[in-house]
């Protein structure tokens, strides 16, 4: 089979493992009575992402080949998913935390690392048969997006949102994914001395960035924007869903199928990929990350305003500005630090991007979410509030987040300094 052809399938698995559940397990959760920990679901994706990626590259680059270890990974990580099903499925509605968390958590921890040896294998395989990296892979990658997305809707299609069937599908996908990548080419294991310590592959030594104050202000910002990332899939569909309270919202397209409407924020991304190299080159970093601030406001704020009903075309908004608030930020904070730090530590350095955003930023702002929806949604729900009141209460978070991000676009638009280097070197490659 194609080479190429062979790339596509894995990518297409890969996201398609992580698209049964990430966007629906909300509201699996709160159906069960969990709703006050689903922040704790989202943010442990965080956690793990801080060290587990660099480890298991660790273990890829020293002791065993990247498809092995891609293989390992998914294997382990399948097993412990499907062993969250399987006990959330006999415990029924007494499922408890503690080992619904534990099973999660670990499957979590052996999940995350496979997309940068994903990635890792994908590059090598196209290398080692002459393509070139670059140009090659972001048309196999958009393929991951598309499984995300048939996973969005074959656990919606199928009745499985507030069931743990979707961590079942996961699983099982995960297990194919093992067997498949082990038909990838052979990595090869480096023996040489230029193997990473462990500080390194940590992103460690990137940390002396913040000796330089711009660096420190944008890092800082980094976390602070990283904060808004895992809101939405944590808590949109559940949101969604709870209109199904009231009666004029019951029979809606929104309410019945939570996954499919949000499946749109999925393939504006694909789209918004697209935009990005013609937004450096007119605008520069600067305001391309301010256009993405100013875009989570937006996704935050067309929720609040929007229902499942006649204002369902707000709702498709805040999924539409999703691929700008998303791709603009992650993309363009990747190339500013590429363009600012020295060859060296750049590897490094674009670690320390991903932990403070996708670590630690995405952490706190799960968190914080959840006690915020806590306050204003499910404890006023457990004590009897109507339907009416829960979704004012929903409205009341979306437009908190909404402000959060326009403080902090307020104070990126004035405190960091733009890079005249960057902007006019992104100009000259249109």
């Amino acid at each position: 089979m194609n080479l190429k052809i062979r790339l596509t399938i894995l990518n297409f698995i890969e996201f398609a493992v992580w698209g049964a559940y990430l966007t629906s397990m909300g509201t699996y959760l709160a159906g069960v009575g969990l709703a006050s920990n689903i922040g704790w679901f989202y943010s442990v994706q965080g956690i793990v992402s801080i060290f587990m990626p660099a480890l298991m590259g660790i273990v890829a680059d020293r002791w065993m080949e990247g498809q092995r270890v891609l293989s390992l990974c998914h294997a382990l990580a399948g097993l412990f998913m499907i062993g969250a099903s399987t006990y959330a499925y006999q415990a029924g509605d007494g499922v408890q935390f503690a080992p619904l968390f534990a099973l999660y958590t670990l499957s979590v921890a052996f999940f995350m690392p496979t997309i940068a040896l994903g990635y890792s294998v994908a590059y090598a395989a196209l290398e080692g048969a002459g393509y070139d990296s670059v140009k090659a892979f972001p048309p196999i990658r958009v393929w991951g997006t598309v499984g995300f997305i048939v996973t969005m809707w074959v656990v919606d299609l199928c009745g499985l949102q507030a069931t743990p069937g979707q961590w079942m599908v996961s699983g099982c996908l995960s297990l194919v994914m093992a067997a498949y990548s082990l038909t990838m080419p052979r990595m090869r294991i480096k023996k040489d001395g230029a193997q990473k310590t462990l500080a390194e592959a940590l992103g460690l030594n990137a940390f002396k960035l913040f000796l330089n104050p711009r660096m420190a202000m944008f890092f800082i910002f980094a976390m602070l924007l990283g904060v808004c990332l895992q809101i939405t899939n944590g808590f949109a569909n559940p949101f969604i869903t709870s209109f199904g309270a009231i009666p004029e919202y019951a029979d809606t397209f929104g309410v019945q199928h939570a996954n499919i409407l949000i499946s749109l924020s999925q393939m504006s991304e694909t789209l918004c990929i697209l935009l990005i190299p013609f937004f450096l080159s007119r605008f520069g970093i600067k305001k391309v990350v301010l256009i993405a601030l100013l875009a989570w406001v937006l996704r935050f704020g067309f929720f609040g305003m929007g229902d499942p009903g006649s204002g369902v075309w707000l709702f498709v908004l805040s999924m539409l500005v999703y691929g700008v608030a998303f791709d603009f930020f992650n993309i363009s904070g990747s190339l500013f630090v590429n363009q600012e730090t020295d060859e060296s530590i750049r590897s490094s350095a674009q670690g320390l991007f991903m932990m403070m955003t996708n670590g630690l930023g995405a952490f706190i702002g799960t968190i914080v979410a959840q006690q915020i929806i806590n306050h204003f949604v499910f404890f006023p729900q457990a004590a009897g509030a109507t339907g009416t009141e829960i979704i004012a209460g929903w409205q009341t978070c979306w437009y908190i987040f909404a402000a959060y991000a326009l403080v902090v676009a307020i104070f990126f638009a004035l405190l960091f300094k733009d890079s005249k280097k960057i902007e006019k070197a992104e100009g000259s490659k249109s």
